[in-house]
């Protein structure tokens, strides 16, 4: 049914009403009663601005979830919508590509004691070499699949891109452990044990302890009795275990008690502001309290300032810093 000379999109609704309520009238055949329901599906142009295949497909398409809402209702087919969904399956065709395509690198960002001045691990920090756009950030892409099982993927190729570094570093006597980000999802997975297990077979130079998975605090113990699990059995593969963006989620003390992790980063939104703003320092104080308290090692995220790094020798911890490029002036 095609209807036009419409003033407005809206004048269509009381038309469609109208053909519900006309197809629903109960009918008499043979002295039986017949009552018939209907369900509408409509496309509204120029709003979609589709050919007229797409049209009809796209109407078709209302169709069935007024069909799916329980019938006798009509659907008028969202365009905002349907856009969102196919820029959503472009921008994971074109990361499932970049990952095919080898576009992806591993920056290494130190994590230095402050007291000692020593390099003591590395973060494994991924990027995109995009072609046309250049280096992109993790905010950029992460976001996009990290419903998706390409975020799968694209960890497993961060557990063997930096066990390899690790094993080349080995060669030149080079012993530093670097830790990586683990997705909610990855853990959830039932075979992420045994998966893990094969990625490690392929990397025999493997020391344990030199390789540290970060997990987020909502993931670490939200999900308890899963994820200690996991990380018990990783622990037998030579894994230790840190719990990333600490003091952001709602943690339970008992939990974090009961928790086999090794450390606790305090998140930099914390660090941050922690010079000017007094809440800000208190929960950075309270957060290496506790993990005095239950013997876990603690590392700030940000510090990228000479007053901040004074400020954290009081405290003594490590911490994780951005490196200082003299001929951009800029932080890497």
């Amino acid at each position: 049914m095609i209807i036009d000379d419409l003033n407005d999109s809206n004048d269509c609704l009381s038309i469609l009403q109208r053909t519900l309520d006309s197809v629903s009238n109960i009918q008499f055949i043979n002295n039986k009663q017949v009552k018939v329901s209907a369900s509408i599906g409509v496309t509204i142009y120029p709003q979609d601005k589709s050919n007229s295949d797409q049209l009809i497909r796209h109407a078709d398409q209302a169709m069935y979830i007024a069909k799916q809402s329980g019938k006798f209702f009509f659907h008028v087919f969202d365009v905002a919508k349907d856009v969102a969904v196919t820029n959503q399956y472009e921008k994971l065709e074109n990361i499932r590509t970049a990952l095919k395509n080898n576009e992806f690198v591993l920056y290494y960002q130190p994590k230095i004691n402050i007291k000692t001045n020593q390099v003591i691990g590395l973060e494994a920090l991924i990027r995109w070499i995009h072609p046309q756009q250049g280096v992109l950030l993790p905010e950029s892409f992460l976001s996009v699949i990290e419903q998706n099982t390409l975020i799968i993927e694209l960890g497993e190729w961060v557990i063997n891109t930096a066990l390899t570094q690790l094993s080349s570093w080995s060669d030149s006597e080079i012993e530093l452990p670097i830790s990586v980000n683990i997705s909610p999802l990855e853990l959830q997975q039932v075979d992420f044990v045994d998966r893990l297990t094969l990625i490690f077979q392929k990397h025999p130079k493997f020391k344990p302890g030199k390789i540290e998975f970060e997990i987020l605090e909502t993931s670490a113990l939200d999900e308890f009795t899963m994820v200690r699990e996991v990380i018990e059995k990783c622990h037998e593969l030579g894994i230790i275990f840190s719990i990333d963006d600490f003091g952001t989620g709602y943690s339970s003390l008992t939990r974090l008690k009961k928790s086999p992790t090794e450390s606790l980063k305090i998140d930099r939104s914390f660090v941050v502001d922690m010079l000017t703003d007094q809440d800000d320092r208190a929960i950075v104080l309270g957060v290496i309290q506790l993990a005095k308290t239950f013997k876990r090692s603690v590392i700030a995220e940000g510090i990228e300032t000479i007053e901040h790094g004074e400020k954290f020798i009081i405290f003594g911890l490590s911490f994780s810093a951005r490196i200082w490029d003299r001929q951009t002036h800029a932080f890497k």
